[in-house]
């Protein structure tokens, strides 16, 4: 089974857990931190870069909401009081037990379209580190705490971290919130909650501002600074505002409604044309050796992994004898190959999370209608994010990228398997094409970019996926353009 790369404190991690020697473990995972640390020395700089805008909490300023990737927002279980996810230790869910396996899979049921299929998991704060208890030492590597960290630099004070007393910032922490989000869901069911949540932020700041500095008639807008996955929910947000994708397949009406809330969208590391990663992780499951392996029957079960698939278009996935491209967003396909949770050998893994039904044969026609419900919403989410269309004048469109790691960027399917044939620059998960969304993929070379997103400015640093967020060049330049850049 292949790892999902989360962060590159957690790499390291995976990496250090091929060793036996326990001893050597703890000592690795202490040393990952303390290299975590490190980043926050050398974070002086760009403190007294940004020493006097950082001081700048007027009306002018706009407020900052921070939206993570997959796997980024911790997961709890209403019913049974457990971690789902954010943490590995003996009180958490663990994917082998089948009730905590159930617990993290998303319900499947025949009839029921994807938003029908709700259970009592729920999202519980942005996660900005994991917790690990392994044999007797307990540690969190960082997740998120750099990308926080440097808002911090630059004055953002984080309503949660200052809510929990985390951080005492006193009354003033009003300028930066966390949109924590279940992302086994559809990324355009997340959308519609990101509306909610900016409609509640705005209110909430537009009174702050008040209090602060009296009555005002300038709207409240944000800046989002999106990390992965995150980032496509943003951009679906920005261009069609809490419309949810509509149930006869056809797309909604393109009214950039999300823009008139926010005044700059920072991508940071986003699949926009999706990561190889996830077709990898549905056929083989992920797992990080000695805490917990996610089968790809239960992987299979979120939506959220098919939107982050690929584009047939682009080629990415041929046929070994062939060469022919392979439409992989095909249902047929996954039933020729037994992709999936339709392989032979997730039989058990499907019966522990449909235990009522007792048919092998049931269980396979609720995974194929499962399949075919989560592709179909892939095709037409991707429809939604692909089309081309010029941002409103007034909102800035930004990406950071990485290019410097050998990332997975096509397969060869060999008598039904998925064989890894090239890799290109990247971040290790997301391909450098992928985060641009380069339409050159699968064509003739040109020199011009061709894609359907209006960027307003792209920067690509040599970092990994997560390491994206703590390097001083990305603290840098986020900065200057929440702070500084002219409108």
């Amino acid at each position: 089974m292949r790892p999902v790369v989360f962060s590159q404190c957690l790499a390291s991690f995976s990496l250090c857990l091929k060793f036996r020697f326990k001893k050597f473990l703890v000592l690795a995972l202490l040393s990952s931190l303390t290299g975590c640390a490190a980043f926050q020395s050398s974070r002086a700089n760009i403190g007294e870069l940004y020493n006097q805008a950082a001081q700048n909490h007027g009306p002018d300023r706009n407020p900052i909401i921070v939206i993570p990737g997959i796997l980024g927002s911790k997961l709890y279980d209403d019913k049974t009081g457990k971690i789902v996810w954010g943490a590995f230790s003996r009180e958490a869910a663990h994917p082998k037990n089948p009730a905590d396996a159930r617990s993290l899979a998303l319900p499947m049921r025949m009839g029921d379209s994807l938003s029908e299929l709700t259970d009592s998991t729920r999202s519980d704060g942005a996660l900005e580190r994991l917790k690990v208890s392994l044999w007797l030492a307990s540690v969190q590597p960082k997740a998120y705490a750099h990308l926080l960290s440097t808002l911090g630099a630059g004055g953002y004070r984080d309503e949660a971290l200052g809510e929990s007393g985390a951080i005492d910032y006193g009354n003033d922490h009003y300028t930066c919130f966390q949109f924590d989000y279940d992302w086994r869901r559809s990324c355009a069911e997340n959308a519609w909650l990101l509306g909610k949540f900016i409609e509640e932020k705005r209110h909430y700041v537009k009174k702050e501002r008040a209090k602060r500095f009296g009555p005002s008639s300038k709207p409240v807008r944000f800046d989002v600074v999106a990390h992965s996955m995150g980032g496509l929910i943003a951009r679906y947000y920005l261009r069609y505002g809490s419309q949810v994708l509509p149930t006869d397949g056809s797309l909604p009406k393109l009214n950039w409604a999300g823009a008139r809330e926010v005044e700059k969208l920072i991508l940071v590391a986003t699949p926009n044309a999706g990561s190889m990663e996830s077709l990898m992780n549905l056929n083989e499951g992920m797992n990080w050796p000695f805490l917990a392996d996610y089968d790809p029957a239960l992987l299979g079960t979120m939506p959220s992994i098919y939107e982050l698939l690929p584009r047939p278009r682009h080629r990415v996935v041929r046929d070994a004898v062939s060469g022919e491209g392979i439409d992989f967003l095909d249902p047929e396909v996954w039933e020729k190959y037994h992709w999936g949770m339709l392989a032979a050998d997730q039989r058990d893994n499907l019966a522990r999370l449909l235990p009522a039904v007792k048919s092998e044969t049931q269980h396979l026609e609720i995974a194929r209608d499962h399949i075919r419900k989560s592709l179909d919403r892939a095709k037409q989410f991707h429809a939604a994010l692909d089309r081309s269309a010029q941002v409103p004048v007034g909102t800035q469109l930004t990406l950071f990228a990485g290019d410097s790691v050998a990332t997975e960027s096509e397969l060869l399917v060999k008598k039904g398997r998925l064989v890894g044939v090239k890799k290109e620059a990247g971040d290790g998960t997301v391909a450098r094409y992928s985060a641009l969304m380069d339409e050159r993929k699968g064509r003739e070379f040109s020199r011009h970019v061709i894609t359907p997103i209006d960027w307003d400015n792209v920067t690509f640093l040599f970092e990994s996926h997560l390491g994206l967020t703590k390097d001083p060049e990305f603290a840098d330049n986020l900065l200057y353009r929440l702070l500084e850049r002219p409108n």
